[in-house]
């Protein structure tokens, strides 16, 4: 199968060379030339499945032959290693749980089928000193990136994070781990960060220089697999005996590819009605929703910090998955609330439902209570544990929250960061010249 840029479908790659890459050289994504439909006879089959076997079903789907099916086993096997449970909280309303990974964030089950698949293209090539990984980070991501590549042979690690944005239960996450990870504090904004990845690939002398990839969600190998966990919540609604004809998913959004991943689902074939997309105060994806135009603007902190992107760098596979303005509106409904509407979301399901959201989840189960119609069945995605923002939520619901071992843990590690000078020159020479001068 061949992988086009977004930007210009005469440019084609390998997986291998999209995956290795991340970005296009024309500064698109990459795109499969065709997303293969499964039969509804294999739907129905899925419902038999144990998740990691569904998993192999589908990226065996998505990726033809591209990956020999010995690899891609062992692959879907080691990322799939932990459940994903599907929790009713209310008639009709339910809630896919994506945080019980290594890091207790829905990014887990990306960045572990990246690492894996990475490592192959790595053990295939004698010739790669290093690969360079280069990632920026509001928090979860780059925890869930660090720990799927730490102490991994060959690779070396860069997670960027902005000053002051990201909490110490997410920062002990990637500063503590050492080894092949470096955690390197950016004074600036996510949006910042972002950007100086994205200079990094475009910028020749460097890549001449080393091997660099991405692991952020522009990285197809991140979007492959968190299409399974839709057919996975699909397969336990069925057996559930509940009625999915009008299926409709919600969906929180930052950098989109959570959504991407949905909609490539849909197209090889998961019967849904329509997703809902769900931002904060960064709204720019709603507000191209409302008016067709898509405008970044600076990125706005908030208690959900996983949602603070002001540029959805995703937006171009959303667009060529759905063509058009008017497509989109056809199948997402967009919804965007500020910090005081999460707070009232959370103390809401925790006081009359029992149920304790974090605020990138309560995004999700807010917009589903408010779009869901009669006869459809809603399904909000839970991206993170709430122990993950312990401090904000034990002040939101006013009671503790104890925090699992699977985060303690991290807490004991002393932290170890390089705080870098403003620009690209200063990233460019930590990339060239190491830590030496930092």
């Amino acid at each position: 199968m061949r992988y086009y840029s977004t930007n210009n479908r005469q440019h084609t790659a390998t997986l291998e060379q999209a995956v290795i890459r991340g970005l296009a050289p024309d500064g698109g994504l990459f795109m499969p030339d065709r997303l293969p439909r499964f039969p509804k006879v294999v739907l129905r089959n899925m419902t038999a499945m144990t998740l990691q076997e569904m998993g192999y079903a589908i990226a065996s789907y998505a990726l033809s032959s591209d990956v020999p099916a010995d690899v891609l086993h062992d692959i879907v096997y080691g990322a799939f290693s932990f459940k994903i449970p599907l929790v009713e909280t209310v008639q009709g309303h339910h809630v896919l749980e994506l945080f019980h990974g290594p890091t207790m964030a829905f990014k887990d089950v990306g960045t572990r089928f990246m690492a894996r698949l990475l490592d192959y293209y790595r053990t295939c090539h004698p010739e790669w000193t290093t690969l360079n990984v280069l990632v920026p980070t509001s928090g979860d991501t780059g925890s869930a990136v660090a720990n799927s590549f730490w102490d991994m042979p060959g690779v070396k690690v860069y997670v960027l994070y902005p000053r002051g944005a990201v909490n110490k239960i997410q920062k002990s996450q990637f500063a503590t781990l050492g080894a092949n990870v470096t955690a390197i504090e950016v004074n600036g904004t996510f949006d910042d960060c972002k950007s100086l990845v994205e200079e990094a690939f475009m910028d020749a002398d460097l890549n001449n220089a080393m091997r660099l990839t991405s692991a952020m969600s522009i990285n197809y190998a991140r979007i492959i697999p968190q299409m399974v966990y839709y057919f996975w919540a699909y397969a336990q609604l069925v057996n559930r005996q509940v009625d999915i004809s009008n299926l409709v998913f919600a969906v929180p959004c930052s950098n989109l590819g959570n959504l991407a991943s949905g909609l490539m689902a849909q197209a090889m074939g998961l019967p849904v009605k329509r997703f809902i997309s769900v931002e904060n105060q960064n709204n720019i994806f709603y507000n191209y929703v409302k008016t067709g135009e898509f405008i970044p603007k600076p990125t706005q902190y908030s208690i959900a910090p996983a949602l603070d992107a002001g540029c959805p760098n995703n937006f171009g596979r959303i667009l060529d998955l759905l063509g058009s303005h008017e497509n989109v509106c056809r199948h997402i409904h967009a919804y965007s609330y500020d910090d005081n509407q999460i707070i009232e979301t959370i103390q809401h399901a925790y006081r009359y439902e029992g149920y304790l959201l974090d605020p990138h989840s309560a995004v999700a189960y807010r917009a589903l209570g408010e779009d869901l119609r009669p006869g459809e069945t809603g399904v909000a995605l839970a991206t993170a544990h709430p122990a993950k923002l312990q401090s904000l939520m034990e002040r939101v619901i006013e009671k503790p929250v104890p925090l699992p071992s699977q985060l303690s843990r991290f807490l004991n590690g002393a932290m170890h960061v390089v705080k870098m000078p403003n620009g690209f020159a200063a990233f460019k020479r930590l990339l060239l010249e190491g830590l030496t001068n930092f």
